[in-house]
């Protein structure tokens, strides 16, 4: 059988790696930031009436445009990040990705480039690099956050078409302040030497954990200012893959420029429509993941962990002796039946806020790694 480099992929794709987490069956799974809590019961049965009633036209085609489901996400932001946007400035696709897909064939492809602060999330590159959009990587501190003095420097010399912005950051769960993102976002648009500003993408997938309110309102005023979100994270949707964006209307109008023609099944329209009629519900749940979020953090300090302020539903804990380290670490946790993420961040892992008896089985297995690694040590 031949491999993957004997076809006539595209020079920037060989030697590429899928994007992916271990799918192990252990008892207790922290690598890949869902939300622990099954769906509560009344949502259940208020999604199976709302497909059922679309099962009825599956026979047509469903509503191109998802009018219905972008007012009620543009009803969603509106109330709970402080700003007031319309349905014409939202755009839903099939997860985030799918979104962050989109902006990139609208405004990136071949002889335009993208911009990321790294370590963030790896799906940025991956998205550039299948759309044919080359792929740079700016600077962060020590401490994971953005220096805006060398971010604004970066964007001036290589003038990006696209720049990423993570907040809260994957992998590492900083928060980005509003002062970054406005000094980026003015850099951005004075790099550009063509009279067209390049394009700001805010990626806010785990927003609503954060300890700081949504940067939603920034968009205001900002024509290639983007906000992307899910649906997978906060509402516990991971199953559903349902992303979307607030942007200028213009923005939303671009992006309908590549989008395959009814993209967004009616099923999935209804499940999320279903979805948002218990907002309160699901956000909810959300408080009692923060509350662990920050329980974690604690008591992984208390251990002498290192571990990088959170404004996510994971904590980013360490610090170990390199790659090697890192990994030595996550596979004695397995051993414990604890999954978590190896980020490949040198140093560091990555845990997932899970229920109350999850993090409890995790954090047993925490101590009883760090004693086996001092014994061990100390032979």
């Amino acid at each position: 059988m031949n491999d993957i480099d004997s076809l006539p992929i595209r020079d920037e794709l060989r030697g590429k790696s899928p994007y992916g987490a271990p799918q192990l069956d252990v008892p207790v799974r922290l690598n890949t930031n869902e939300n622990p809590y099954p769906l509560p019961d009344p949502l259940v049965e208020r999604i199976a009436q709302r497909v059922t009633e679309a099962a009825r036209d599956l026979n047509r085609y469903p509503d191109r445009d998802a009018v219905e489901l972008r007012a009620g996400l543009a009803h969603y932001l509106s109330r709970t990040a402080g700003h007031p946007v319309t349905r014409e400035q939202v755009w839903a696709a099939n997860g985030s990705n799918e979104v962050l897909q989109q902006l990139l064939q609208a405004f990136g492809g071949p002889g335009r480039t993208a911009l990321g602060f790294e370590p963030s999330y790896s799906m940025h590159a991956l998205l550039a690099r299948g759309t044919g959009t080359g792929w740079l990587s700016g600077p962060r501190n020590e401490d994971f956050t953005i220096d805006i003095d060398a971010a604004v420097r970066t964007i001036a010399e290589q003038r990006p078409d696209i720049v990423f912005i993570c907040s809260p950051n994957n992998p590492t769960g900083t928060a980005v302040t509003e002062e970054t993102v406005l000094a980026l976002y003015e850099a951005a648009q004075a790099a550009r030497s063509d009279g067209h500003g390049a394009l700001v993408v805010l990626d806010e997938a785990y927003g609503e954990f954060s300890h700081h309110p949504s940067l939603l309102p920034l968009i205001e005023g900002r024509p290639t200012l983007v906000l992307s979100r899910t649906m997978s994270k906060a509402f516990g949707a991971a199953g559903l893959r349902l992303g979307y964006l607030a942007a200028d209307a213009a923005v939303v109008d671009a992006v309908q420029l590549v989008r395959l023609p009814y993209h967004l099944s009616a099923v999935t329209q209804a499940t999320a429509l279903a979805a948002l009629e218990h907002t309160d519900t699901l956000l909810g749940y959300v408080e009692q993941l923060k509350a662990e979020r920050d329980r974690l953090v604690d008591e992984l300090r208390a251990m002498g962990c290192q571990v990088t302020e959170s404004d996510a539903n994971f904590v980013q804990f360490g610090r170990f002796d390199g790659a090697a380290g890192s990994h030595a670490v996550w596979e004695a946790l397995l051993a414990h039946g604890v999954l978590v993420r190896d980020n490949g961040v040198p140093g560091w892992l990555r845990v997932s806020a899970g229920t109350p008896e999850e993090n409890d089985t995790f954090l047993d297995a925490v101590r009883a790694v760090t004693k086996e690694l001092k014994e061990k040590s100390d032979t």
